[in-house]
């Protein structure tokens, strides 16, 4: 059973500057909640009980966003607003916890995910990228899939998306064993890097953000050296596991945000809000007038 999600949150989020000075990049709104907390939901959504932040000394306020605050829900039931009340209540179901440890140093995704190896011990998990929002619009969840693929295969998932062949040297890269495989839907990898030159990717297919991995490769990143940017990467922990088991490249339904650029973030705000069941409506209202207004002037 997959039950214990990783998520790293220890980055200062420069490309969000000025913003991220002050705020943790995770906690800045996406509509009416911080990014962050779409993420967790996906994850608890997908079956986790343990969310793992790994964290850093100067984002204690997203611990924080998820415990409880009494005080708050006194007043806000004191004062009858108990839509509200359920709201802040609702962001974290009782039976699923919330810790974090601390990563001292920036030394790259796999280093982060290895600070959670006490934690996790020899347990599957999934790792999910904070700034990174997926959302499959109706459809069954990718993360929720993904583990199903795990638990029948046994297999580690690996999330990816096609992107533009210009564009392969700012991501990992997968080559898979056979054809691309539809939509929701798994096929053995055989290779993986991180950042090729375009010329020199083994495909088109980029990792997204998304993985449910064993255990074992806790004791893989544990050797795993530095690598491109002299940092430690979790792609080269998944291209020695490959060389012991079994992994995957699944190929998502859902469209993907960046949240951690500028672009990416204002694309989910819009994406969000004009889906959002009480301002959904008047969102699109807004966008609509505006773009009229600017064409007019």
């Amino acid at each position: 059973m997959v039950r214990k999600a990783v998520i790293p949150v220890a980055g200062f989020g420069s490309r969000m500057l000025p913003a991220s000075k002050s705020i943790p990049k995770e906690m800045l709104p996406i509509v009416d909640r911080p990014a962050i907390e779409y993420v967790v939901k996906e994850a608890v959504r997908a079956g986790i009980k343990e969310i793992i932040l790994v964290s850093h000394s100067a984002k204690t306020t997203i611990e924080d966003y998820f415990d409880s605050q009494f005080e708050l829900e006194q007043q806000l039931e004191a004062k009858g607003k108990h839509a509200l009340l359920a709201e802040v209540r609702d962001i974290l179901p009782e039976d699923v916890s919330v810790i974090s440890v601390r990563q001292h140093q920036a030394l790259g995704l796999g280093h982060a995910v290895a600070c959670a190896a006490p934690v996790v011990g020899n347990e599957p998990f999934a790792v999910l990228l904070a700034d990174v929002l997926v959302d499959c619009d109706g459809q069954k969840e990718d993360l929720g899939a993904m583990v199903e693929h795990y638990r029948a295969s046994g297999a580690a998932q690996i999330m990816v998306r096609e992107v533009p062949e210009e564009r392969v040297d700012q991501y990992g890269i997968v080559a898979l064993e056979g054809k691309v495989p539809a939509s929701g839907e798994s096929a053995p990898m055989t290779s993986v890097v991180e950042k090729p030159a375009v010329d020199a990717a083994p495909s088109c297919l980029s990792v997204v953000g998304r993985y449910v991995l064993p255990g074992d490769i806790m004791a893989i990143l544990a050797k795993t050296p530095p690598g491109a940017g002299n940092e430690i990467q979790l792609t080269d922990a998944i291209a020695t596991l490959m060389q012991r088991a079994r992994v995957d490249a699944y190929v998502m339904r859902g469209r993907t945000f960046d949240c951690g650029n500028k672009v990416g973030y204002l694309q989910a705000i819009l994406h969000y809000a004009s889906r959002h069941p009480q301002l959904g409506e008047k969102a699109r209202e807004l966008m609509a007038a505006e773009l009229a207004e600017s064409a007019a002037n």
